[in-house]
């Protein structure tokens, strides 16, 4: 096998990962082969270890090692409060904020009907068994504020509803330091409905 066909194949399954171009494609791959052998054998083994001992929580969907996640493990999390997201990286992202103590249910995607991506192949099904064998109280809507997320976040609270759970969609509006010239009429209009008085 010759170099070139070797780094070709190297380019082309970079350029599979989402985000990575052609030109970047280039520079990780060069970069990979200027780096010591230590440091490429190393970022093959955590992708093998990931693929390997990273799974779905038999619970929420969130990403585990264990048959569930630390997040549905914890005793001190809130257990009357499910926040609902279409993929596990929303999770790490409301993780951050350190304001949210409950706990979460990952639908795996969003209702797409371009995508053939109904309820069906969502976990919607698991999520309404949670409902109806854990104690909640409130269930928070946080999908994204684009028409897929729109679209399954009335769907959940049509399907919710009249199980007597409490349902909440996260405030959208505008961005902190943003300037309201700048603003889309869309998300200026979602800023002055989730109005609240100070």
């Amino acid at each position: 096998m010759s170099a070139n066909h070797s780094l070709q194949k190297l380019l082309d399954e970079l350029g599979r990962l989402p985000g990575i171009g052609p030109k970047s494609a280039q520079r990780i791959a060069y970069y990979l082969l200027e780096a010591d052998a230590e440091e490429a054998h190393r970022l093959a083994e955590a992708i093998l270890e990931v693929k390997q001992e990273v799974h779905f929580c038999s619970r929420c969907f969130n990403y585990a090692t264990a048959d569930e996640c630390s997040i549905c493990q914890d005793p001190m999390r809130d257990t009357t409060r499910i926040c609902v997201v279409g993929e596990p990286r929303d999770v790490q992202a409301i993780e951050r904020t350190g304001s949210y103590h409950g706990l979460y249910h990952v639908l795996g995607g969003v209702i797409s009907p371009m995508d053939k991506i109904g309820p069906e192949q969502l976990h919607i099904r698991e999520l309404l068994a949670r409902l109806g064998h854990e104690d909640i109280h409130e269930v928070i809507i946080a999908t994204n504020p684009n028409i897929e997320g729109e679209t399954t976040a009335s769907y959940l609270a049509r399907t919710i509803k009249p199980l007597g759970v409490e349902v909440s969609r996260l405030a959208s509006g505008l961005p902190v330091g943003g300037d309201l010239e700048y603003a889309d009429e869309l998300t200026l209009g979602r800023a002055i409905e989730a109005r609240r008085a100070i």
